[in-house]
């Protein structure tokens, strides 16, 4: 979309930019057949995603690690929607034991799936490695996902199918993608300590996201399912996720405030990708401003795509035999 399109707001041609809302991207659309999982649906983007899509009457179900926030989010979006349907279910992508057991709660709702928008994520984070000792933002933002989708792909399969109505899976990425390690995915040294950087290893876990989308997104349609794989880039929003450097984050915002989204703004894109008609059948794109953009270099790389799915399950096998 370029710079002046973000900084002013002109609509690219889905007709929305990076001024549009959530609200404002999914207006007349009726989403009350529909089934959703949003990750981190208990703050920041991903709670305006989660109340957009109830609003628009989508069954959501709300995954996330802080239980108790979860539930005041939906006492929030309960408190302007009386009809919103809405359920909290606790999930930790750090942990596999937790995703397994997220899966396993889900589906004894015996509910179907339409939509999976994996949304949460750490960002800055000092160096740490999760409780199957791999790094946190790779854990986090890639693996957790990864492992999340797999498992419930089945019930997306089997929804798509049974239902005729196409499902949707939305990576949440980031322009952060580009600035990762030399060579994109460092997949002999994830939990190197002494090379860390906390900006390329959130670059490296975006770029991830990409990758994962896109080759999930080519192994879906070889099978000929009827579900559509994307990622986005929200935007540069104040929310939870600048925790880990708040100094850092705000003299950044300092130099490019005009460049930043309100959170209504930067659920936009996700809502879109996730909800409008005019997507149907678009699979394996990459959006920004509610609009396709190009990606990097090493993101369109399919052969970097699939030895990263051979060695997240790697990681995730090895992971559970400790």
């Amino acid at each position: 979309m370029g710079f002046f399109a973000l900084v002013t707001g002109k609509r690219g041609p889905s007709g929305f930019g990076s001024a549009s809302t959530a609200e404002q991207v999914t207006e007349g659309v009726d989403a009350s057949s529909l089934t959703a999982i949003v990750t981190g649906g208990a703050s920041g983007i991903g709670l305006e995603t989660a109340r957009v899509l109830a609003l628009r009457g989508a069954h959501v179900i709300i995954a996330a690690r802080n239980l108790e926030a979860a539930s005041e989010a939906k006492q929030l979006i309960l408190k302007d929607n009386h009809t919103a349907r809405i359920d909290v279910l606790k999930l930790n992508l750090s942990s596999i034991k937790s995703v397994t057991s997220f899966v396993n709660s889900f589906n004894a709702l015996d509910l179907p799936l339409n939509l999976l928008i994996n949304n949460a994520g750490v960002m800055f984070c000092p160096f740490q490695l999760s409780e199957d000792g791999i790094e946190m933002h790779f854990a986090t933002n890639h693996l957790g996902h990864f492992l999340l989708t797999n498992l419930l792909l089945e019930k997306m399969k089997t929804t798509a199918k049974t239902t005729g109505v196409e499902g949707r899976i939305v990576n949440l990425s980031s322009l952060a993608h580009a600035g990762t390690y030399k060579g994109g995915i460092r997949f002999d040294k994830i939990n190197d300590p002494d090379s860390y950087s906390t900006i390329n290893a959130y670059g490296q876990s975006k770029l991830a996201n990409l990758l994962h989308a896109n080759e999930l997104s080519r192994r879906l349609q070889e099978e000929g399912v009827s579900i559509t794989v994307n990622s986005v880039h929200p935007g540069l929003i104040m929310t939870p996720l600048m925790r880990h450097n708040p100094l850092l984050m705000k003299a950044f915002k300092m130099f490019t405030f005009c460049m930043w989204k309100n959170v209504p703004q930067g659920a936009a894109t996700t809502s879109y990708v996730a909800l409008h008609p005019k997507l149907k059948g678009v699979t394996g794109k990459y959006y920004a401003d509610c609009n396709e953009t190009e990606p990097s270099k090493d993101a369109g790389d399919e052969n970097l795509a699939k030895k990263l799915w051979d060695c997240s399950n790697k990681l995730i096998d090895g992971a559970s035999e400790i």
